[in-house]
């Protein structure tokens, strides 16, 4: 599989943009998912400028957090931004990439795509419980590249 259009169905894709909306309910923790063909560069490299290229910086409370997948290269990283950075435990990252890397392996693309999305929102809620004055700050939907 090497196009971005194969990797998952609408219907998934549908799926997935439904979870980080309940991962997001109970935070003011943003998460996005971007996918791309392929990277020439590390996966969490290039995850840092995507991150930056959809100004996901610009939360109020730094609690932006991105899962970027690169078809092609078969790679994939989870960045987040400083504010969550400082509240996790530093194996957080990791656990989470290993329970998606598990489902990947098995080519349950969306089903490792929504654990790492619920996993992360489940340390945001802890660390970012939702306010009455919270907003959406970021979209949703699948950024695409």
């Amino acid at each position: 599989m090497s196009k971005v259009e194969d990797f998952l169905t609408i219907a998934e894709e549908q799926e997935i943009v439904a979870a980080i909306g309940l991962a997001e309910k109970n935070t003011s923790g943003e998460i996005r998912v971007h996918i791309e063909k392929e990277t020439s560069v590390a996966a969490i490299d290039r995850a840092m400028e995507v991150f930056r290229n959809l100004t996901m910086e610009n939360t109020q409370e730094r609690n932006g957090v991105i899962i970027y997948v690169a078809v092609k290269s078969h790679q994939f990283a989870i960045y987040g931004d400083k504010g969550i950075n400082e509240k996790v435990a530093d194996t957080f990252w990791d656990s989470t990439k290993d329970a998606m890397a598990s489902q990947f392996k098995d080519g349950n693309f969306k089903q490792g795509l929504i654990d790492g999305i619920l996993k992360a929102g489940e340390q945001l809620k802890a660390h970012f419980p939702y306010q009455n004055d919270d907003t959406n700050e970021l979209s949703n939907e699948i950024s695409k590249g």
